[in-house]
């Protein structure tokens, strides 16, 4: 069997970080989001939200960190690795935000694709902030849908998981990658 990499994306506070905590509780390979960890990083330097202070530098961060994700998950002797948030990710936070970004971003997405994409839709009800979710839901519903337009934009097929339990949306996805 061919190596899937999968990804699972979606605006903020829809749930992806809960179903990649079940999947690993169930024995899958997923690599998670890793934006907070630079977040939590600048905070320790002084820095109280990186990606509103200096938008390029925290994506050229993250956009690295994803390249070496992507290059991981490759070498991973699991068939199925699951990823929360991909490289197209970062340029849609950057259309987000209306800042422009150099054109190896845009060749980072060409060199590295994904087998597959599952896309969460926005949900008020689960829907929390915290320190380092800064967006409100109307935001959160924005970024949805330039995530969607940026990966629809690569020639990705989205694959919108249902609002259900968090088993019932594993279920969903497993089954989706079955076929």
């Amino acid at each position: 069997m061919q190596k899937e990499i999968i990804v699972i994306i979606g605006g903020p506070g829809t749930g992806k970080t809960t179903i990649i905590d079940g999947l690993v509780a169930k024995g899958h390979c997923c690599y998670p989001e890793i934006s907070r960890e630079l977040t939590l990083e600048a905070k320790k330097q002084g820095i109280e939200q990186l990606f509103l202070e200096k938008p390029l530098l925290f994506s050229e961060l993250l956009l690295e960190g994803r390249k070496k994700q992507f290059q991981n998950a490759s070498n991973e002797p699991h068939e199925v690795v699951f990823i929360d948030r991909g490289i197209p990710d970062v340029l849609a936070y950057m259309h987000y935000i209306g800042d422009s970004y150099p054109a190896t971003f845009d060749a980072a997405c060409r060199e590295h694709t994904y087998s597959k994409i599952f896309i969460l839709p926005p949900w008020e009800e689960i829907y929390i902030s915290d320190d380092e979710r800064y967006e409100n839901f109307e935001q959160a519903k924005l970024i949805y849908n330039h995530l969607t337009e940026t990966y629809q934009n690569y020639g990705y097929e989205l694959i919108e998981v249902p609002k259900d339990t968090m088993d019932n949306r594993i279920l969903f996805i497993l089954d989706e990658i079955s076929k």
